[in-house]
């Protein structure tokens, strides 16, 4: 649902963040080995169960030893033929459903898609796997991990980026599809996030406004409080979010409604102070070498002065050295998430761990 924080921000505004990398290769590396990871969590689990389904994952990666990708993206497919592995949601929709085994790997869900639109969103993601990354926010200064951002990924054998695909589908006129369903996705797998963060999830304006989404979002096991929207690209259409109008009645409970203030569709802070967000993010445009460069400075400095008159917090994005950490640390910016901070991930045991690490690094010593 969004890109990894470590990256540049596509310059498309018709879609969510996609998961472009700090390179093509570092991406590659990082893909391959959660594929690795969901492998042995798959393969670890005891359940005598479901013991005829590692041996049919073992089957095939034997078959294809040096295709791990491909071999899980089968396994998967094959599972979901399977009586009684498909994950049961409450969406009165046609569903393609996928599901993983143990609890301690990514769990793809239920994708709802209405009838007449199935065979289109399927032909373009055609042997893709649609799975949910989280990437830690941690806390300026104290480092303590208050919040995870929601990531889409789409496991394939062309290893093509989630914003490319969700380009694509917005090419076709199915963009609205597929980030309800990735939005699904990204509730669904929420459920396993630590219960005292934060879960951001990335809309473009024109699907913010679809019902379903309020519908999602009103009927999502997290509380109110706990969710935040980012609208991604251009916000110039993005009309009132509060009373009535568009996310309104959610904010009214405690939703939280983020912007990106900077990157490749620059917002003015007219339409910040218009749009009145409880959160502006600075993204990979602004915060890239930002310790040596005085015009985002001073584009930064602005930024975290408006936050501050309208009551709202500052996140900075894709911080990847300590030099641009301490420069926005200096700039009292509110959190920050990035390479350096943590990387994306699938699997809740790692959600648990930010947690349990924050915790425990709170703790004074005894």
């Amino acid at each position: 649902m969004a890109q990894d924080s470590g990256s540049s921000t596509p310059e498309s505004g018709s879609s969510p963040k996609g998961d472009a990398a700090e390179s093509p290769a570092g991406e590659d590396m990082t893909m391959r080995e959660q594929v690795l990871d969901i492998i042995e969590s798959i393969l670890a689990d005891s359940d005598a169960r479901s013991e005829g389904v590692r041996n049919n994952l073992r089957a095939l990666l034997d078959a294809r030893p040096d295709d791990p990708e491909r071999a899980l993206l089968e396994h998967l497919l094959e599972t979901r033929k399977t009586p009684g592995s498909t994950v049961k949601v409450p969406v009165q929709r046609e569903a393609a459903s996928l599901h993983l085994e143990s609890s301690d790997i990514a769990r793809t869900v239920s994708v709802p898609v209405s009838h007449e639109v199935r065979e289109g969103i399927q032909s373009i993601l055609a042997d893709k796997l649609l799975l949910t990354a989280f990437q830690p926010v941690h806390a300026l200064p104290g480092g303590e991990v208050v919040g995870v951002e929601a990531l889409t990924r789409f496991v394939g054998e062309d290893g093509a980026g989630a914003d490319v695909w969700f380009n694509e589908a917005a090419a076709a006129g199915l963009g609205t599809e597929l980030e309800i369903a990735a939005l699904h996705c990204a509730l669904t797998a929420a459920n396993d996030v630590p219960e005292r963060m934060s879960v951001a999830l990335n809309l473009t304006p024109a699907t913010s406004r679809d019902p379903r989404v309020r519908n999602l979002l009103a009927a999502a096991a997290l509380a109110p409080d706990r969710i935040i929207v980012e609208l991604t690209g251009s916000l110039d259409a993005v009309g009132a979010q509060t009373g009535n109008d568009g996310l309104g009645p959610l904010r009214a409970l405690g939703l939280r409604l983020a912007i990106s203030a900077s990157g490749a569709a620059l917002v003015s802070m007219e339409r910040i102070e218009q749009l009145r967000p409880d959160i502006i993010k600075l993204d990979r445009h602004l915060i890239e070498g930002i310790e040596s460069n005085d015009g985002q400075k001073t584009r930064a400095m602005a930024m975290v002065e408006l936050a501050r008159e309208i009551g709202a917090d500052i996140i900075a994005e894709g911080i990847e050295t300590a030099a641009e950490l301490n420069e926005v640390t200096a700039l009292k910016v509110t959190a920050a998430q990035g390479y350096l901070l943590g990387r994306p991930s699938v699997r809740p045991l790692d959600w648990s761990a930010w947690s349990i690490r924050a915790q425990t690094e709170a703790q004074p010593a005894g």
